[in-house]
Parts: C-alpha cells; sequence; structure tokens
C-alpha cells in the first residue's frame, strides 16, 4: 500500500484527501469561507479515523504549493510539514493551479484544447497559468489583470477552458466564442495522480526550508483610523 495524504489550502476550500498509489480513497472538504484554521488539521484527524489508518501507513505528506492565500497556504505548509517531520515522511508539493489543470483535462478527457486555471486575486486580478492536454506549461504562472483583450492570442489558436474561483469575474470581459467556462475548484482530490509521481520521481522538498510560492508578497491591509 502507498498511501499518501494530500492538503489543500491555497483558497477558501478547506481539502484533504487520502489516496493508495494515485487512486483516490476519501476526502474530506468544506469552501465558501477561510476555515484552514478550524478545520484542517480536525479533517485529516476525522478521515485517518473514518478509513481506519496508522499514520504509519502514510508513505507521504503532500501540499499545494500556492500560488494563492497568503494565510491559507501559510496553515497549509505548517501542517503538512509538522505532519512530515514527526513522522519522518517526504514532504510533495504540488502546483496548485497545475493540480486543477490536470482535473480539467480528466474532465474532457484530455481534449486538444488549452486549460487556464484561474485562482482569486484582488479586483479583476488572477493568478493563473495555461496548460495543454499534456499538462505542459503554455503560459507561465502570472498574477494577471483580465480585460476583454487577455488571451487573445491563444483564444485564436483553438478552445480554452477557464475553471476555478478566479473564473467567474472574468466572464464578462472574456466574450470570445473559443472562451469556455467550467466548474472546477481548487480540491486535494487532484493532487494524487501528480503526488504519486512525484513521490516516484523522488521530488521531496526538504522540511526544515521549503516555503509556499506566494506569486506576490504579502500585503497587509491598514488598519482605518479610529475617530
Amino acid at each position: 500500500m502507498s498511501y499518501i495524504l494530500c492538503i489543500e489550502s491555497a483558497t477558501k476550500m478547506c481539502s484533504v484527501a487520502l489516496f493508495n498509489s494515485g487512486t483516490l480513497i476519501d476526502f474530506k472538504e468544506i469552501g465558501g469561507i477561510y476555515s484552514h484554521a478550524e478545520n484542517l488539521a480536525a479533517f485529516v484527524e476525522e478521515l485517518m479515523q473514518r478509513n481506519q489508518l496508522e499514520y504509519s501507513a502514510l508513505k507521504a505528506i503532500a501540499i499545494s504549493k500556492g500560488p494563492g492565500s497568503y494565510t491559507g497556504l501559510r496553515i497549509g505548509v505548517s501542517l503538512a510539514k509538522g505532519l512530515a517531520f514527526s513522522l519522518s515522511l517526504p514532504l510533495l508539493a504540488i502546483d496548485s493551479l497545475k493540480s486543477m489543470a490536470w482535473a480539467a483535462c480528466q474532465k474532457k478527457q484530455n481534449e486538444d484544447s488549452y486549460y487556464c486555471p484561474m485562482i482569486d486575486a484582488r479586483r479583476m486580478e488572477v493568478y493563473n497559468a495555461v496548460y495543454d492536454k499534456d499538462l505542459k506549461k503554455i503560459q507561465a504562472i502570472s498574477a494577471t489583470v483580465i480585460d476583454e483583450n487577455s488571451f487573445n492570442e491563444l483564444l485564436q489558436e483553438k478552445k480554452v477552458y477557464f475553471f476555478g474561483d478566479g473564473a467567474d469575474k472574468c466572464k464578462n470581459s472574456l466574450k470570445h466564442p473559443n472562451a469556455i467556462f467550467i466548474e472546477i475548484l481548487s480540491s486535494a482530490r487532484y493532487m494524487g495522480a501528480l503526488a504519486e509521481k512525484a513521490l516516484q520521481e523522488g521530488k521531496t522538498e526538504d522540511i526544515a526550508y521549503f516555503e509556499p510560492f506566494y506569486l506576490k508578497d504579502f500585503i497587509a491591509n491598514k488598519p482605518k483610523k479610529l475617530v
């Protein structure tokens, strides 16, 4: 048995999934609000108990590394590093956008199109990348302010599927007939195949020094002056 515990906390989705040799065994998740501090560790414990597994059965811990919410990523990575260290397990870091692109490719049965996962940032900005059906990166990860001209060159070539919690606010801007929006949100359920591949290839992280991929520096809001 090759059990991998996957943790996703890059967005409002608080999600944990258990895989055996890349096959989804069970998952627990909740979205809508940021609740990682309250729920993430509890979800891990519930998943292990529900499947009658000891932590010693795990072969690795996988964490969604970002980009995404600064606070969510910090909480998820802290939990993943704590588990990996205490259990002497490898730590695997999975690209948050790539795992969503993997899910979209599966949903569309690897249709020869482009796949653009989007994670909500600020206002009309999203964290995004573009992949082909083989998960080859066509456009690098970036923070993009979306307007009516975004992705024009790619949309002239073939269909582009847009998805993720940042995609909804782009619908009114991306009006090209090749721009298609589908319902896929970030989830630990989509990390298993990539985590299994990383484990087999020995692509593990240094637990002491690994940091999430924030893409942008954290900017704290200044408190309003009290009158």
